[in-house]
């Protein structure tokens, strides 16, 4: 496992450090390979905040706790992780039981643009590919992602589609024509 530790108004101690690559490296009972552990703390007034993204070829996980102890942070977002796995897993050998799916390849990741009322200033852009899924699956890979909406290649219709949160907590899917 590689992992990509920063600090934001904190210095990564060798310490910190290590019980971070410790606590994350209990992951690894879940998958083969992985790629580069990202993890971010920042330190705010009377907050430590951590932030942890592994990117997958076929998932992003991506987890962040806030909490007034950084280890308890770290910590609490491990535990956030494993939870995302177990569901995640659960929900992909649930899929196949019930019939056969194919898992692409390449994981999806929803794209969030800062748009003010007055001034529409792009400020980021992203690309990536589009996976084939059905609408269940986004609405586990929004969640996942703790993002509020989530597009994706509608498996069944071969169309792009958007799944998105909706105020009352449920559910919307946009589909194109």
């Amino acid at each position: 496992m590689k992992f990509n530790i920063r600090g934001e108004n904190i210095e990564v101690t060798p310490a910190l450090g290590e019980y971070v690559e410790k606590k994350l490296s209990k992951l690894d009972r879940y998958f083969d390979t992985f790629p580069e552990i990202k993890v971010n703390l920042r330190v705010y007034s009377d907050k430590q905040r951590v932030e942890v993204t592994i990117p997958f070829s076929d998932l992003m996980l991506r987890a962040e706790e806030t909490h007034d102890d950084m280890y308890a942070a770290i910590d609490l977002v491990v535990d956030k992780l494993e939870r995302q796995i177990r569901k995640h897993k659960t929900k992909v050998n649930r899929k196949i039981r019930t019939k056969a799916v194919f898992v692409g390849t390449e994981a999806l990741v929803a794209v969030q643009e800062e748009v003010e009322e007055d001034d529409i200033e792009l400020v980021r852009t992203k690309r990536f590919d589009l996976k084939p899924m059905d609408v269940e699956e986004a609405v586990l890979q929004m969640n996942m992602l703790g993002h509020n909406f989530f597009v994706f290649t509608n498996s069944d219709t071969n169309e792009t589609n958007v799944v998105y949160t909706r105020r009352d907590g449920k559910y919307g899917l946009i589909e194109t024509k």
